[in-house]
């Protein structure tokens, strides 16, 4: 996926496009994740569709609910949302860092002389 140290670096337009590949995988994820949370918010939860975007949103976001849930089966989603909404945010964070700390050690270990 990623050059070799051995090759140069990318140009800024190459870097750039790889920049929003990124970018463009981590929102999916995040929509995708949304999404789920969407769904669980409504269908277990009862809550209205308005409610269940801002509930999903605000777990995603690692705020926390907003809305009581009353059903037991609502709670589990939630507390399975919540942990699910943290590895999906460390997973998002890595995806979007990770052409810049490529180019980092790139830059650090690229020897310009040796092709």
């Amino acid at each position: 996926m990623y050059e070799h140290r051995s090759k140069p670096p990318l140009t800024q337009v190459e870097f750039r496009g790889r920049v929003v590949r990124h970018a463009l995988a981590a929102l999916a994820v995040l929509l995708g994740a949304l999404s789920i949370g969407v769904l669980g918010y409504r269908l277990l939860g009862g809550l209205p569709w308005i409610d269940a975007v801002l509930n999903a949103s605000m777990i995603l976001g690692g705020m926390g609910p907003v809305n009581e849930l009353h059903s037991d089966a609502a709670k589990l989603f939630a507390s399975v949302y919540a942990v699910f909404s943290g590895v999906v945010f460390i997973g998002v964070a890595g995806v979007t860092l990770a052409p810049f700390a490529h180019r980092v050690l790139h830059l650090f270990h690229w020897d310009e002389g040796k092709d």
